[in-house]
């Protein structure tokens, strides 16, 4: 029998942004439904962020192993167990779940369904033998790995980041399809624990980032082993021997092939759209996802779309501070636009990578008179300490000196572009920045340093001299 519910908010999915907007309605009584067709907590706690991080922090350990001859201690090699990380990473995975459990939102207050949802009019839902007539709705589906039609690649086995951390025994040689974040930030960690490993990126690796930082971050990773073909193209797929892969290129150089004992592909992702009947509902949505406005909503104006599956920035923090935006507006009536210019992000590589606010190509295009401002860590007394000397900030200001967006690369960049994204959002100077106190000896001085760079023609410019001149008299 079929059961009526009418809550006053209806949440499609249960990852990052859907359990935010879910948590935040019960907390304040207002009734709301969470309906989830797979694993609670979504994409990042099963098969994104929580455990590529935790393999991620295997590699690194394995790795550090042999990097011990600067520091005096005599470098070994690391005994790996693959089957043993790869129950880290389950552990890992498992310690955190219970936060994102159905048993916790219930306690909440949230009605939990696990069904499918799809819409079959402009203001109701159907999941399961439960139809839901909401005030609001907001869809948090998420995305999937894009999977890309190649010739042969439905006659092999091939995994992805949904997959991938099923494996119990170490791949021989890891053949990576994209040369991405989640590709390049995999293809280190299987390296490190003892894989050979080949990424073939179509076009630039790591594209999204400052070429200027990413040639840095890339030249590590390829003087650990990884081989990494950019601006190649796979033409075709098809099993080797018992149990492998051939994969054939083309580059420059001309066609060849590559024979592989595992393939990964991690060619993008697409939004979770298909079984949702959007067009039912009034929802315009193309390939890349849900159409919405700066305010998150969807032509069908009891509807928000959040998260990956609103077509913008893919990032676990992106889906949560849509979810806040979405509270704002459905909970208290208040304004809330999405302000894609103060999102960071970073690439768990090491060194690693992080970006928020304009580019230096960016800022020239909408800027006058740009500032860049740098500071490596070669000159900063803490990274000389620890030996992890390579990288750098970027600062781009404008001709006031506001700070318009910050780049780093290097050892925990990640951590680091937590200041430089506080300081994009409140629209801060860099005289701000000069003007705080840095604990010494930290790797965050480097920011420091590097703003107060903008001063550094001051002391030649005669006006400025001919002023520090003439106040000496007064003693």
């Amino acid at each position: 029998m079929s059961t009526t519910l009418t809550p006053d908010i209806c949440v499609i999915g249960a990852g990052s942004g859907g359990l935010t907007v879910a948590a935040a309605a019960a907390a304040f009584g207002v009734p709301v439904v969470l309906i989830e067709k797979g694993k609670m907590g979504g994409d990042c706690l099963n098969y994104g962020c929580v455990p590529s991080k935790a393999l991620i922090a295997a590699g690194r350990q394995a790795h550090l192993m042999g990097q011990g001859g600067g520091f005096g201690v005599a470098p070994a090699t690391a005994d790996v167990d693959f089957r043993a990380v790869m129950k880290h990473v389950q552990q890992t995975i498992a310690a955190i779940a219970p936060n994102d459990s159905v048993e916790r939102f219930t306690s909440l207050g949230v009605e939990v369904i696990q069904e499918e949802a799809r819409f079959i009019d402009r203001r109701t839902v159907v999941a399961g033998d439960r139809t839901i007539r909401a005030r609001r709705f907001v869809v948090a589906t998420g995305s999937s790995p894009f999977i890309p039609p190649i010739p042969g690649i439905d006659t092999v086995p091939y995994l992805t980041n949904e997959s991938i951390f099923e494996q119990t025994r170490l791949p021989g040689h890891l053949i990576v399809i994209g040369g991405g974040p989640i590709g390049i930030e995999l293809a280190q960690a299987h390296r490190r624990l003892g894989s050979a490993v080949t990424v073939i990126e179509a076009a630039a690796a790591l594209g999204k980032d400052d070429p200027e930082l990413t040639a840095l971050a890339l030249e590590r990773i390829r003087a650990e082993g990884v081989v990494i073909r950019e601006q190649t193209k796979v033409t075709h797929v098809e099993k080797h021997g018992r149990s492998g892969v051939r994969v054939s290129v083309e580059s420059a150089a001309g066609a060849e092939t590559i024979d592989g004992t595992h393939l990964l592909v991690a060619a993008g992702r697409t939004p979770n759209l298909a079984a949702l009947d959007l067009d039912k509902a009034g929802i315009a949505h193309d390939r890349k996802g849900i159409a919405v406005s700066d305010k998150l909503r969807t032509s069908n104006r009891r509807v928000y779309a959040i998260g990956d599956v609103a077509g913008g920035l893919q990032f676990t923090h992106v889906a949560g501070y849509h979810a806040g935006l979405v509270v704002r507006a459905l909970l208290f009536r208040l304004p809330a636009r999405e302000n894609r210019a103060i999102i960071p992000w970073a690439t768990f590589t090491e060194p690693e990578i992080a970006h928020v606010g304009l580019t230096e190509v960016e800022a020239r295009k909408s800027h006058r008179n740009v500032s860049v401002l740098r500071w490596p860590y070669a000159e900063n007394d803490r990274a000389q300490a620890e030996r992890k000397t390579g990288g750098l900030i970027k600062l781009v200001t404008d001709r006031k000196g506001r700070i318009l967006g910050a780049s780093i690369v290097g050892a925990d960049a990640g951590e680091m572009i937590n200041f430089w994204a506080l300081a994009v959002s409140q629209k801060l100077g860099v005289r701000d920045v000069a003007g705080y106190v840095a604990p010494y000896p930290t790797m965050t001085e480097i920011g420091k340093r590097a703003a107060i760079t903008y001063y550094s023609e001051a002391p030649r410019k005669p006006l400025v001299r001919r002023l520090v001149r003439f106040l000496r008299r007064f003693g």
